[in-house]
């Protein structure tokens, strides 16, 4: 299919989404978004994103190609935070834009459903009373991926 843009990062932070929705300036009219915030359930103080440079940048541009292979996109962002990060804070950005609102919405949806099993990511938790865990891949995630096959 393919994308006039793409982008793709693993910053430390995520400062404006604004001005990443403005990146996409006169393109197609077509866009679709997901914004991931660090949930604070269970009195989580912290989450640290752990990951290997070289694999997790890879599985990125991985997804973000089999995205534009899919769908016809003029315009893909996918940024992942790493690092330490508090409840509240965006975690993940993704955003399409297509000449069809169809494309858009389901390059979004495949892009985050599949982020979660396909890029090497590693979540530990920390919690007000000291304990720290680290997270288990859930049943669903799978399931989710799976069905884009």
């Amino acid at each position: 299919m393919g994308i006039a843009d793409e982008k793709v990062d693993l910053p430390a932070s995520v400062s404006d989404v604004g001005a990443l929705i403005a990146w996409l300036g006169a393109r197609d009219a077509r866009s679709a978004s997901f914004i991931g915030r660090v949930r604070g359930e269970g009195d989580l103080t912290e989450l640290f994103l752990d990951h290997h440079p070289a694999m997790t940048e890879a599985g990125l541009a991985d997804l973000a190609h089999a995205a534009t292979d899919r769908w016809q996109l003029s315009a893909l962002t996918l940024i992942h935070r790493v690092g330490a990060m508090v409840p509240g804070e965006t975690i993940v950005f993704v955003l399409t834009s297509s000449a069809h609102r169809a494309e858009a919405l389901a390059a979004c949806e495949f892009l985050i459903d599949r982020l979660k099993t396909d890029v090497m990511l590693w979540k530990r938790e920390t919690f007000a009373d000291g304990r720290v865990q680290w997270v288990e891949p859930r049943e669903g995630d799978q399931d989710r991926a799976e069905r884009w096959g």
